[in-house]
């Protein structure tokens, strides 16, 4: 596929106009080419205090250095590939790194990505303390792991909360909102993602997954690619529709799913799904969230292929995924205290039912447990536990 070139032009304002012109500086985003024709002298500086005055004197300063022409660019990658929200905001970030490296300069790097969001359309905002500056951008989805913030009936999440190690006593410390009024309309921010880039092939690594199912060793070549751990790092932990379904690269899906096909093929749905549910269950090591990353994270099913150890809900996720692009049956995430699972609905009985709508839905455990579960058997611990339904998939076909 031929590559296209986005030049982000970093034009110069009289204002601030210092140096020798422009200096190209470009940078891979995901496989795309990006170049930015930099003058660094005429990019607004920070050297002040954090306060609202100094804050709007900057935006300003960005607004006469004539920056528009680079959120033309912006928006031309916007409208050329159309990424997910999510996305957009990975190239957001990428710009502003190239105009003010993070570790250089960490609070004129934050207004950098302030800017470009509410340039391009966002309903961004900044709150500050003494020391610390948060980035919140209105969004109407369930956010479990992140602050929110309410601005009448509107909520905002906060972007930048890992750059503080996802830690602040909001009791002790009391941030003032930056005053900012845009005269363009402005929309919410989705963390919904729908698609990934379209990465080179050289991108990916091989990897072999393998388990047993009927006293047959299966092998899988999984093609994978680091890249998609890096666009998930700071991915928030949100309602399980939207996990599971993330979609996987072409690369990866190209490499398993034809695979998965071959060998469940001429196997009735419910034997097929088993098999599925084997493969999620015995191809990957289990290990806790909290032991893996600290913290509690939701991994999409590429995610999972990718990293050697995964939990129940990112088995689930996985096994979820590949149920609906291989046979697209009806349904239900359960969602225990301790523990999420899937339950699918077939047309004929296989195993003790969760009713659910006056449908019948059975248990497919995608995590290992003490015994080789069937489907339609549920861990005899979760036998008189409550649970939640989470998430309910009907095929659009139906």
């Amino acid at each position: 596929m031929k590559k296209i070139v986005f030049i982000l032009s970093l034009l110069c304002g009289p204002l601030l106009w210092a140096g020798n012109g422009p200096q190209p500086v470009s940078f891979d985003f995901f496989g795309e080419k990006i170049v930015l024709e930099v003058d660094q002298a005429s990019m607004p500086a920070w050297e002040s205090s954090l306060s609202i005055e100094n804050i709007q004197h900057f935006y300003q300063l960005a607004q006469d250095a004539r920056l528009e022409k680079t959120v033309e660019a912006l928006l031309q990658y916007k409208k050329k590939f159309r990424p997910d929200d999510w996305l957009f905001y990975q190239l957001i970030r990428k710009t502003a790194q190239q105009l003010s490296p993070k570790s250089a300069d960490y609070t004129r790097y934050t207004l950098f990505k302030w800017y470009f969001m509410v340039e391009t359309g966002y309903d961004a905002i900044l709150t500050i303390s003494d020391k610390k500056i948060l980035f919140y951008v209105q969004c109407d989805e369930n956010i479990y792991n992140i602050p929110a913030r309410k601005k009448g009936d509107k909520q905002y999440v906060c972007l930048n909360y890992h750059d503080y190690g996802n830690s602040i006593d909001f009791t002790r410390t009391a941030f003032t909102e930056v005053p900012f009024t845009h005269l363009g309309d402005l929309r919410p921010f989705s963390y919904r993602v729908t698609q990934l880039p379209q990465f080179k092939p050289e991108q990916y690594a091989e990897k072999d997954l393998h388990f047993n199912y009927d006293n047959h060793e299966y092998l899988f070549k999984v093609k994978v690619n680091r890249d998609v751990q890096s666009i998930f790092a700071n991915y928030p932990v949100l309602d399980y529709n939207f996990a599971f379904n993330i979609p996987l690269s072409q690369e990866t899906y190209s490499s398993l799913i034809p695979a998965l096909k071959k060998n469940i093929k001429g196997l009735s749905s419910k034997n097929g799904v088993d098999y599925l549910m084997k493969f999620t269950r015995y191809s990957f090591q289990y290990e806790k969230d909290i032991d893996q990353f600290g913290k509690e994270k939701r991994l999409s099913p590429e995610e999972t292929l990718l990293y050697n150890q995964s939990d129940c809900e990112d088995r689930a996720a996985l096994f979820f995924y590949l149920v609906k692009e291989i046979y697209d049956l009806p349904m239900i995430v359960l969602s225990y205290p301790t523990h999420v699972t899937v339950a699918v609905q077939f047309k004929k009985a296989a195993g003790k039912p969760i009713i659910y709508n006056g449908n019948k839905y059975y248990v497919c455990e995608p995590t290992p447990q003490s015994t080789d579960l069937k489907i339609g058997e549920l861990a005899p611990s979760l036998a008189n536990v409550a649970y939640d339904i989470a998430y309910v998939y009907t095929p659009k076909r139906r």
